[in-house]
């Protein structure tokens, strides 16, 4: 039984070893992993937890061998590369921030106000652009919204200003009239938070709302001086923009000459359109990179970073590797999905993955994977009391019950599977503050810092994977001191943290009242 056992993954990834290029098939294997679990009987269940590791995502084909000559063939993740464009810098350019105060001084201070300042220094400051991505439900909501606010300045500038608003193609006919505002924007958003200045990028799951300054927590990477890096998200930012509503100064709405309506047009022909449109861009930049590496790598000019620094004028060998992880399932682009069931399912015994989310409703494969697989995992979510709906009114004011109900359904299973000392989760509380951070850290089997972070704007959860648009990024670093920065702002995070365990459920915070119960299953797909 267990010579079977072993023998299975191996014919299975021997199986797939015959398909090269395509990560399709891995999606598809990841979705019947998805839909095998779903068994009702969750005490039943392990059997299925069994075959997890088989039936999810085995690492995709790289489209060409690994090349010797170069640094980043030593690095376990280098599959990625078949998938998305790879970056490679140096980690002084990677800087990682750990509070909404730090945040806010970065934003305003640091890119914001140094950008306008080289703008006004220029010969020509009208060469000054700027774009900004929303979604037109969150946008649009109430009578003083981002669009109300955002209306002076395209007036004032409107060949410089472009205010892109996304709608979802699946919000459309009787369910566009009958959901009102707030709900609406639970069938699908554009979720993605990236923010550039010229050459730099923060990439984040944070807003710009006072809060998020202030005291919600979230996760938050700047990286400076990283033109390619710029240049890619940019392209992105656009793409999505062409495929949303454009604002008027008259706080009307068109589409692009040439695009198909998101909600009133043929929604298969838009979201063909969109995948093109997004698609575009990752395969152009993907041939970028491979060109850019071939020079940088086979030329002459690779340098260490010591005289790289006294040289001045050549790049350096990089030692962080940056790969940009995109989902957007409406219009069938999962690549972020098959990157993270990939991580989760690869993670080897001894390896320690600690995973976050502000919103606890990890999808079914995405919970499989830690249930069957044999890395440790440290679950960080938020508690209650630190939940962004936490007090609100009306049925809102539910949600973080649902959530807690969520957490105790699977702190169930992991005691009826044996794997409390493996999958431990711990509940983040702060007085006065919420939580929101989401991401990643892996730790290999062995090591006391971790060698790769995911960090951006998914949730892990139903909507994060199936409904919005969603990009972050894979941070694979050699260095030292990048593992460290990383390490401690995991350790922030989790010192703020209790254990969770069955008396947690004891306490009067968290009883859920049956009519949260019984509704729970119907809506936990749409928050």
């Amino acid at each position: 039984m267990a010579a079977a056992a072993a023998a299975g993954p191996v014919f299975w990834r021997r199986l797939l070893g015959l398909l090269p290029g395509r990560p399709g098939l891995a999606a598809l294997l990841g979705r019947l992993s998805d839909r095998l679990g779903r068994s009702r009987d969750r005490r039943r269940r392990s059997p299925w937890l069994l075959l997890a590791p088989l039936l999810s995502p085995a690492v995709p084909q790289a489209t060409s061998p690994p090349c010797c000559l170069c640094p980043e063939g030593v690095h376990r993740f280098q599959w990625i590369r078949s998938l998305v464009p790879e970056f490679g810098v140096c980690s002084s350019h990677v800087r990682v921030l750990s509070s909404p105060a730090e945040f806010f001084q970065l934003m305003k201070v640091d890119c914001l106000e140094s950008t306008l300042e080289k703008s006004l220094q220029a010969k020509f400051p009208s060469d000054l652009k700027v774009s900004i991505l929303l979604d037109f439900t969150r946008g649009s909501r109430g009578k003083k919204n981002s669009r109300t606010m955002l209306l002076p300045l395209l007036q004032r500038f409107p060949e410089q200003v472009r205010v892109s608003l996304f709608h979802t193609p699946d919000l459309r006919g009787l369910l566009r009239l009958l959901v009102p505002e707030r709900f609406n924007e639970t069938i699908g958003l554009q979720h993605i938070k990236v923010y550039l200045f010229d050459n730099s990028v923060i990439l984040s799951g944070a807003n710009l709302s006072d809060s998020y300054f202030t005291n919600r927590q979230d996760r938050y990477v700047f990286l400076q001086d990283c033109a390619e890096i710029a240049d890619f998200f940019t392209e992105l930012v656009d793409a999505v923009g062409d495929v949303s509503l454009q604002l008027q100064g008259d706080n009307t709405v068109q589409v692009v000459d040439g695009m198909v309506h998101p909600y009133k047009g043929d929604r298969a022909a838009y979201c063909k359109a969109a995948n093109k449109r997004v698609m575009d861009v990752i395969h152009s930049a993907r041939t970028r990179q491979q060109m850019l590496h071939a020079q940088t790598f086979h030329g002459d000019s690779l340098l260490t970073q010591e005289e790289a620094a006294a040289a001045g004028d050549r790049r350096p060998a990089p030692d962080t590797w940056i790969y940009p992880l995109i989902q957007m399932k409406p219009f069938e682009i999962q690549i972020d999905e098959i990157v993270t069931e990939t991580l989760l399912t690869e993670a080897e015994r001894g390896a320690r993955v600690y995973l976050t989310t502000g919103y606890f409703n990890l999808t079914q494969a995405y919970m499989d994977l830690v249930l069957g697989t044999r890395a440790e995992y440290q679950i960080l979510l938020a508690s209650p009391e630190v939940n962004g709906f936490f007090g609100a009114k009306g049925v809102a004011g539910a949600i973080p019950a649902a959530y807690v109900h969520i957490e105790r359904q699977f702190y169930r299973e992991v005691c009826s599977l044996g794997q409390q000392e493996r999958v431990q989760l711990q509940e983040y509380w702060r007085r006065g503050w919420t939580f929101h951070a989401k991401g990643l850290w892996l730790y290999l089997a062995g090591s006391s810092l971790p060698c790769l972070t995911l960090i951006g704007s998914p949730n892990f959860g139903y909507r994060s994977v199936h409904r919005d648009l969603e990009a972050q990024i894979a941070i694979v670093t050699e260095s030292r001191a990048l593992q460290q920065q990383l390490h401690q702002e995991q350790e922030q995070l989790y010192l703020r943290s209790g254990v969770v365990s069955s008396a947690t459920f004891e306490q009067p915070s968290r009883q859920v009242k049956l009519w949260v119960k019984m509704v729970t299953p119907l809506i936990k797909n749409f928050f």
